[in-house]
């Protein structure tokens, strides 16, 4: 990490934005993305109880990619088609993977782990060719936002950049091993700047995003 570019940003974005993301410019524009509100109705419909009806799961896990202003206008009705024509099995398989992927171990990498989840959603989201970061991460990150990453390609590629993430490789197919280091890059990098540049994860990567569009 590139420490003296971090805190350059960081002086940058709180001389635009006094106060961070309390500044009443910042207020507005999050006010239009509805975090605090999308990660309650994950929160609460996504609990580990309910995955015991994996049809109403299937159903829930539509609604929060639908009402999510992060990911994109083309991928929010292809993925609700592509879920809602699975068959039975391939259903049952996907809300399984979501249940791993959000209440499995976290430590392990092996049967009933976050990581097997992971890999369950992308093999199901790749025979509709949609294992895409933005669908397999908007649903962590609601359900954790103060913990999980939305990873945008585009903002994650100029992050890696900008900052010298140089253990970091970037690739279009998601891996869980990238976002577990993607992740921990995001963690060490909050620690480093002031805490009102980071109220959740989504707002944190959006600072690097708008701090990094002029370096390119």
């Amino acid at each position: 990490m590139n420490l003296a570019r971090l805190r350059t940003a960081e002086a940058l974005f709180l001389q635009r934005y006094p106060g961070g993301f309390d500044n009443e410019e910042m207020q507005a524009i999050g006010k239009k993305h509805k975090v605090d509100k999308v990660s309650e109705l994950a929160a609460t419909v996504l609990a580990k109880k309910n995955f015991v009806n994996q049809a109403q799961v299937i159903d829930d896990l539509v609604k929060i990619v639908s009402r999510s202003s992060m990911v994109s206008l083309f991928e929010k009705p292809k993925f609700r088609d592509y879920v809602n024509g699975l068959n039975r099995d391939d259903r049952g398989y996907l809300a399984d993977g979501f249940r791993k992927l959000l209440h499995g171990n976290a430590k392990s990498k092996g049967k009933g782990s976050r990581k097997e989840g992971f890999e369950d959603v992308v093999d199901v989201l790749t025979e509709g060719k949609l294992a895409k970061w933005s669908l397999l991460t908007i649903v962590p990150f609601y359900f954790r936002p103060q913990t999980e990453v939305f990873v945008k390609p585009t903002t994650t590629k100029n992050a890696i950049r900008q900052f010298e993430l140089t253990h970091l490789t970037y690739h279009p197919r998601p891996t869980w091993d990238f976002y577990v280091g993607y992740r921990e890059a995001i963690e060490q990098m909050k620690a480093k700047v002031h805490p009102s540049l980071a109220p959740n994860n989504a707002a944190f990567t959006g600072f690097l995003m708008i701090t990094s569009e002029g370096s390119k």
